[in-house]
């Protein structure tokens, strides 16, 4: 197969082109010059040793091409090179926006955000992207460099259903030994993550949006994802309403 959107020509401008991805060098060190206030951050970045020891121990049993599972921002911009994209959809697992960002990603220590972990729960529609045996190395030590940044996830294969049969596919799952998974958070505390978090990346309610959008592209609805953003919306607009009201009231 020569053409990686054969399966699904709608997507072809829905991806962004890994040559022009920012995740494509992405590193610490490139995050550090861009945006040196994000220095603080560094001493909870996993070491270079410590994360290529988990790319090691994941892959070691791995032969021939990889899949590798997208349910959140690597739907839109993998920043890899990859030969085939398909529609996917993982029993067992969910997608929860439970992952909280105080780093400077989506979110600040004021002001925390919000982005997804595949966490245990009734099935999880999302891509799953081939990479060429002949790339794997490569392309994985890019997934890890920003996947494996620092605690949060991880990593481990699971069974993805396509249209024409399972395959194992290498999976971000949520690491609940971390503090980043937030499991506890209530409905509310997800609401005003999302409407508040911001940072290098964009807003935690952006990427929100960008999945929702994603899977209306491909007719999948996942009702959690639509109705946190109708929530987040919603309280957003109020705050605006408010802010409105305070306005007039002080003339």
């Amino acid at each position: 197969m020569t053409d990686p959107f054969a399966h699904h020509p709608e997507l072809r401008d829905r991806i962004a082109d890994p040559a022009g991805s920012f995740f494509r060098d992405f590193s610490v060190d490139k995050v550090e010059k861009l945006f040196p206030q994000l220095k603080d951050a560094r001493a909870w970045v996993h070491p270079d040793d410590t994360r290529e020891a988990t790319r090691a121990k994941a892959l070691k049993e791995h032969t021939g091409d990889l899949w590798i599972f997208a349910y959140g921002s690597l739907m839109w911009d993998p920043a890899l090179k990859f030969a085939e994209v398909r529609r996917a959809r993982v029993a067992g697992y969910a997608r929860r926006l439970i992952l909280m960002d105080v780093n400077g990603g989506r979110g600040t220590r004021e002001a925390p955000g919000l982005m997804a972990a595949l966490d245990r729960g009734e099935a999880c529609d999302g891509l799953v992207f081939r990479i060429a045996a002949s790339d794997v190395e490569t392309e994985t030590e890019i997934l890890w460099r920003r996947e494996m940044i620092g605690p949060g996830y991880t990593p481990a294969f699971v069974t993805a259903e396509l249209d024409d049969g399972p395959v194992q596919a290498l999976a971000f799952l949520a690491d609940h030994a971390t503090t980043e998974i937030r499991a506890d958070l209530t409905r509310e505390d997800q609401v005003r993550c999302i409407a508040h978090g911001v940072g290098f990346l964009g807003t935690s309610r952006a990427y929100l949006v960008n999945i929702v959008s994603h899977f209306a592209a491909m007719d999948i609805h996942d009702e959690d994802c639509v109705a946190l953003l109708r929530a987040v919306d919603d309280y957003l607009a109020l705050i605006d309403a408010d802010t409105a009201n305070s306005a007039k009231a002080s003339r």
